[in-house]
């Protein structure tokens, strides 16, 4: 345990050696479409500030971890936090929206009231769980609901509000029952700190047991105030409670109540849910079609040529232009190592540029996506190594370099860095997050024990980890990109038409996006649970408040957290921005190909399936 501290402590110690004194940021100050001039650009808690010229410019000077706040005469004001990289910061503002009360807007109000109507239709069929969201209207075995309007008003007995209303339910003392299950005997009333007897049954002679806003208990669950229930659903076949495993061979009760929950809007896991309701049918032909990105004029050059060695020849030739871009690196790379499969060439080209990278994680992450994706795992581990020396106060990294251990078939280190990032955490070195990364890495660690077991628990540190119950089987979509700055919409087109957009802006998500700088991680999953059918991802680029390209990462999952797991990678370069446009399709859950990005510079490359 020493060593594992001090280790620890090294790569969190290791930050920043260099002065700050001459750092500035530079950019423009714009409504979208045209410049603001005399925007107020302040530290926030500082003295610092200085406002936009006549072309809305702008130039201050900043330290790592200052917070910019930009203001501007009817414009929402906007705060940014700068990175280690931060250098040049493009604010497009958008006008203030004043909020008017006792105004009423009637205007198409039948369709408003359609589609309320549609949302709640749909979330009566949705039931929370300990393993995410329930459909009912989805499932193939029974599923018996009740929901608040149904309980009368002023009932506070919840035996007198299940009785007679679930068929086959009776109440009994189940003290004869609990046999030697430890979970049943072991777990108390969280409230009475005693053993409830007083049981129900579904099926057989062992008591059922509740499932209260994702929390399992045993015991009846008197302390629940009636008229803050929201549903009640009941699950008493063997096929409905099979992902509760041996706890629930007596059946299931789950009860959402009004409090407990986000009223089913968990950004992290319900987007395929959320394309059931409302009036989103799913337009094709809104989609940009073909070559939207758009080649650089040297791609397009080394394109052209008919032999490998045309194409050294126009590499030669160009590289002296761009020999100070690592854009132009990664493109180079990717097409000497794709186009004429010379390896050692394209090496080279990134060896002799690397300097262009090394002091900048977000480049780095750039070149290690677009190594995963060739399957280049030693390749990716080094640059991910060096972003971590970068970067070791930011979750990201840890997640990162673990996972590039799992694609190196080195299960016990990448469980040692997920170890670390939990150490960090419980010491205060790392700030918590409970929405989207913890269920990322938590669901990460769980599947690396799940699947390789024997290897890491071992270790009296690995196997007394407990991280969460992040349980899921089905397919599976990560997505990271290389820049914090990046702003995008997701959209997510189930086998029905329907879509879902998850909106990654500081528009419409600014919460989120301050929790990533916060946290220090860029990355979002999304699961579907039920992936038969063919369903489609799109997404539009917005920007990243600079000129350079954001790198995507995509990483599909299929048959997650089962012995049939396997995945696959396909990265993209997002440069043209506003435009909606196709990433990729999966199809029937087994398998993944790419549309339009396969004609451009994005290089949407297919891995090959690993169960890593």
């Amino acid at each position: 345990m020493r060593l594992f501290k001090t280790t620890a402590l090294f790569f969190f110690l290791f930050t920043f050696v260099h002065s700050q004194n001459d750092r500035v940021v530079i950019g423009k100050v714009s409504n979208g479409n045209e410049p603001l001039t005399n925007a107020n650009i302040q530290v926030l808690n500082g003295e610092t500030n200085t406002t936009s010229t006549k072309d809305g410019s702008y130039i201050i000077p900043v330290e790592t971890g200052d917070v910019l706040a930009y203001h501007a005469s009817g414009m929402e004001p906007i705060s940014i936090q700068v990175e280690d990289v931060t250098r040049v910061l493009n604010i497009d503002m958008k006008p203030r929206v004043e909020k008017l009360r006792n105004v009423t807007v009637i205007d198409d109000q039948n369709s408003a009231v359609q589609t309320a109507r549609k949302r709640k239709r749909a979330e009566k069929d949705l039931i929370r769980t300990a393993f995410g969201t329930l459909d009912k209207s989805r499932v193939s075995f029974p599923v018996r609901t009740m929901d608040a309007d149904e309980i009368l008003q002023g009932e506070y007995n919840l035996r007198n509000v299940l009785r007679g209303r679930f068929p086959g339910l009776t109440f009994g003392n189940g003290s004869q029952f609990m046999g030697t299950n430890p979970f049943l005997r072991r777990n108390r009333s969280p409230f009475t700190g005693a053993r409830n007897f007083n049981s129900i049954f579904l099926r057989g002679r062992t008591p059922a047991i509740f499932d209260i806003d994702g929390q399992l208990f045993t015991d009846f669950p008197d302390f629940l105030e009636v008229q803050n229930i929201e549903r009640i659903a009941v699950l008493p076949s063997l096929a409905g409670t099979v992902r509760y495993g041996t706890m629930g061979k007596g059946g299931v009760v789950i009860i959402n109540t009004k409090t407990g929950g986000s009223s089913f809007k968990d950004n992290s896991r319900t987007a395929m849910v959320k394309t059931r309701y409302g009036d989103n049918s799913f337009d094709d032909t809104k989609l940009a079609k073909g070559d939207i990105q758009g080649a650089p004029t040297y791609l397009k050059e080394l394109r052209s040529a008919a032999t490998f060695d045309e194409a050294k020849s126009l590499f030669a030739a160009t590289s002296k232009k761009y020999t100070s871009s690592p854009y132009f690196t990664i493109d180079a790379y990717q097409h000497f190592y794709e186009r004429w499969g010379e390896k050692d060439y394209a090496d080279e080209i990134v060896t002799n540029s690397y300097h262009l990278f090394e002091n900048n994680a977000v480049l780095l992450k750039a070149l290690a996506y677009v190594y995963e994706s060739q399957d280049r795992y030693d390749k990716a581990y080094e640059v991910l190594r060096d972003a971590f020396i970068l970067r070791p106060h930011y979750a990201q990294s840890y997640l990162d370099l673990a996972n590039s251990n799992r694609n190196l078939d080195n299960a016990k280190r990448a469980a040692v860095l997920y170890t670390r990032y939990y150490y960090l955490l419980k010491e205060g070195f790392m700030q918590s997050d409970s929405t989207q990364f913890s269920r990322i890495i938590n669901r990460d660690f769980d599947n690396l024990i799940k699947l390789k077991k024997t290897e890491v628990v071992g270790s009296d540190k690995i196997g007394k980890i407990k991280v969460g119950d992040e349980k899921f089987e089905g397919t599976r979509l990560v997505f990271e990109w290389n820049d914090s700055e990046a702003e995008f919409d997701l959209q997510f087109v189930n086998p029905n038409g329907q879509y879902y957009t998850w909106k990654h802006t500081m528009a419409d998500n600014p919460e989120q996006i301050i929790a990533e700088k916060n946290g220090g991680y860029s990355s979002a999953e999304h699961l579907i649970y039920e992936p038969n059918g063919t369903w489609k991802i799109n997404i539009k680029y917005l920007g990243n408040k600079s000129l350079t390209p954001t790198y995507l990462k995509a990483t599909t999952y299929f048959n997650f957290g089962t012995n049939a797991q396997r995945k696959e990678v396909k990265v993209f370069k997002l440069t043209t921005k506003n435009v909606n446009q196709k990433l990729f399709s999966i199809a029937n859950g087994n398998s993944i190909k790419a549309d339009d990005f396969s004609k451009t510079p994005l290089m949407p490359v297919q891995a090959k399936s690993t169960t890593k």
